[in-house]
């Protein structure tokens, strides 16, 4: 059920006010024609303020279409003009987000939409996806699953984690470059964005299935992820290796993001390795390499697929401090991201991911404007 608008206007009254390229900014103080300058001392959202962030988006995307059985099926738009449905992966993470956030207000409505878009996923696309030949695109989605399964009980959503991981697996895992999951059935490079969240949603499966062999699996991810993607002197984590060994991209939000939730587990599964170190300093590569010097996390506007990076970092950074006490390093700075994003909301309370202008009313993307509902969600995890 939509929200209507007009009682979303008292709310956001009483507080502070296809592939396309965007410059990033140089420093956190420029502000948009009119606009108040936002600084670190902006005060960090309320609980209340991160439940609406989620309704406002919800009230800009969500689409019901129908029955499926005894239940309902939905499924986000690709941005405010209701053009179409998001793709697949974006969709997963959409859904993530969502997942967010009931976490945090155990929100019934939040839950009913959670179901009815997971049953749009299944509605869209089936209970697997070997036709996808983007293997990080049937872990995002095998990863919202597990998550999902995590608060319902729901075998089939349990089933549909383990099927598509299996599958990823089978068709990606091999010993060339040392181990690894290929970023697609092509195998030209294996990739963080794969390798990192297949991490994740490994141990996941473990500890909904209590096989350790998926536990195994992730440790295996990792540490070859620790051998060919990280780099112990920085903590920063690479983008992709080609198939010569080559590395070929560098550091994202999300794949310093994923990185740390993996480790984040790991250290559970085996306190005497170094995973929580390494995740620290991850942690540290993107606070002080990635962002401007007041903190703020970078523009990713280079194509569309990036530009919702920033909220799978927000994701499993705000886990990894609220896991391992790390609030006196990191609190502050991820609170001073979300006041930002927040700050800078449009008039329907929707954040881009430029959290230092405005964000327009004309049009914004429903995968760029995850960004800022993460965020405000994640920080009340600590």
């Amino acid at each position: 059920m939509k929200i209507p608008l007009y009682a979303l206007i008292p709310a956001l009254l009483c507080c502070s006010c296809a592939k396309k390229a965007i410059d990033s900014p140089e420093n956190t103080s420029l502000q948009a024609a009119g606009e108040n300058n936002v600084t670190i001392s902006a005060v960090q959202p309320t609980k209340s303020e991160s439940l609406l962030a989620m309704q406002c988006y919800n009230n800009a995307f969500y689409h019901q279409y129908g029955t499926y059985g005894p239940s309902y099926k939905a499924y986000y738009y690709s941005d405010v003009t209701h053009s179409g449905r998001m793709d697949f992966w974006r969709q997963a993470e959409a859904i993530e987000t969502l997942i967010d956030a009931y976490t945090i207000h155990n929100d019934p409505d939040l839950r009913n939409k959670m179901v009815y878009l997971y049953n749009g996923m299944r509605d869209a696309y089936g209970l697997l996806w070997s036709s996808n030949t983007f293997n990080d695109d049937v872990i995002w989605g095998a990863l919202m699953c597990v998550r999902a399964f995590l608060i319902t009980n729901d075998g089939g959503m349990k089933d549909m984690a383990k099927n598509n991981f299996d599958l990823v697996w089978s068709r990606a895992w091999d010993s060339s470059l040392g181990g690894g999951l290929w970023w697609t059935t092509a195998n030209n490079t294996k990739n963080a964005c794969v390798n990192a969240p297949a991490a994740i949603c490994a141990m996941y499966l473990y500890q909904v299935t209590g096989d350790a062999g998926y536990r195994d699996k992730a440790k295996m991810i990792v540490d070859w992820m620790v051998s060919k993607l990280y780099v112990p002197g920085t903590g920063e984590v690479r983008g992709a290796m080609n198939a010569a060994g080559v590395i070929t991209e560098g550091a994202r939000t999300y794949t310093q993001g994923t990185f740390i939730g993996a480790c984040s587990m790991l250290h559970n599964a085996y306190p005497s390795a170094n995973y929580k170190a390494m995740a620290a300093k991850a942690m540290d590569y993107t606070k002080n390499s990635m962002c401007n010097a007041d903190g703020l996390l970078p523009d990713e506007y280079d194509t569309e697929d990036c530009q919702g990076f920033k909220a799978i970092f927000a994701r499993w950074a705000c886990q990894f401090v609220r896991d391992h006490g790390y609030q006196g390093a990191y609190a502050s700075w991820l609170n001073y991201n979300a006041a930002q994003a927040w700050s800078y909301r449009n008039s329907n309370g929707l954040m881009w991911a430029q959290w230092w202008r405005r964000t327009p009313d004309s049009y914004v993307n429903s995968f760029e404007t995850t960004c800022g509902v993460a965020m405000m969600n994640g920080v009340w995890l600590f």
